[in-house]
């Protein structure tokens, strides 16, 4: 879909929703590109994403963000899945090529934006990652496939063959395992990323504290970095315990306006006016 002046409507997916600052971000990209087109955050269950794939396929949207908890469960109404979906089996943008929709994974090329600009020196060692939805195995593909990371630690509160084996084939450079959610010292000692990648500690969420205590966190090297997908509230546990022990972390408002700079771009085809969407994330705020 080609950049031009008639008003369109765009439409992020999930629940919870109402804590999402997607419409804002989005607003501050339209009035910055000059355009009149909008982008509204729908609440929607399981069954009724049917129902807003094929207004995508009727033209009445034309595009579609997808967050917690449907990453993987819209797949089924797609007809075409990019490269980054295939692999890492989770969508969040949907895009209506002549008569397909397409789903396309732009949380892994954010993810890896945001470990980059946090640690830009490291590549490669250990990394945890905590969760096992569609967000997670972003960032599975993001540390093994992009950051060079030879072994991945994913802690989900119920660990169990058939996940272990689900997950496996994300680890395209790298070697997974599976835990619990509980601190290893003896991992965390050469450990370079930490990824927090459930909703946990979000608004409307469950709190974070589990997440935050599944961390050895005397153990971590001073260098390591770590990266909370959640942004709403902007400092969760898991953040605050980060900082408290005085590592490089960042909440999920970089990456949120990296994947929404990178979904615009595959609707609109220009470039993405970032710094204005990153702007109307911040305000005052430092991530």
């Amino acid at each position: 879909m080609k950049h031009d002046h008639k008003p369109l409507r765009f439409a992020l997916l999930g629940d919870p929703v109402a804590h999402s600052k997607s419409p804002l971000m989005h607003a501050a990209a339209f009035r910055a590109l000059g355009v009149p087109h909008r982008y509204d955050a729908i609440r929607c269950t399981e069954d009724e994403l049917e129902g807003h794939v094929a207004a995508l396929r009727r033209g009445e949207l034309a595009g579609l963000n997808v967050t917690v908890p449907h990453k993987r469960a819209v797949l089924r109404f797609v007809d075409h899945r990019a490269d980054e979906v295939a692999l890492a089996g989770a969508a969040n943008t949907l895009v209506l090529e002549g008569d397909r929709v397409t789903a396309h994974n732009t949380d892994t090329a954010a993810i890896t934006e945001e470990l980059e600009r946090l640690a830009p020196e490291l590549r490669g060692n250990r990394a945890v990652v905590l969760g096992s939805g569609g967000a997670a195995r972003s960032a599975i593909v993001a540390l093994c496939t992009d950051l060079g990371v030879t072994e991945v630690d994913v802690r989900v509160r119920t660990p169990n063959d058939a996940l272990l084996r689900e997950l496996t084939p994300l680890a395209a450079s790298g070697k997974l395992t599976l835990s619990g959610l509980a601190p290893n010292t003896d991992f965390e000692r050469e450990v370079h990323f930490v990824v927090q990648a459930t909703s946990a500690g979000m608004t409307g969420a469950d709190p974070g504290e589990r997440v935050a205590a599944a961390i050895a966190w005397p153990a971590l090297p001073p260098r390591a970095a770590l990266l909370d997908v959640v942004y709403a509230p902007p400092v969760t546990p898991f953040v605050a315990t980060a900082r408290e022990h005085g590592l490089r972390v960042t909440s999920g408002l970089g990456m949120l306006a990296w994947q929404g700079a990178l979904a615009l771009e595959l609707w609109l085809g220009v470039p993405a006016p970032f710094d204005a969407m990153l702007s109307a994330l911040l305000g005052d705020k430092v991530p």
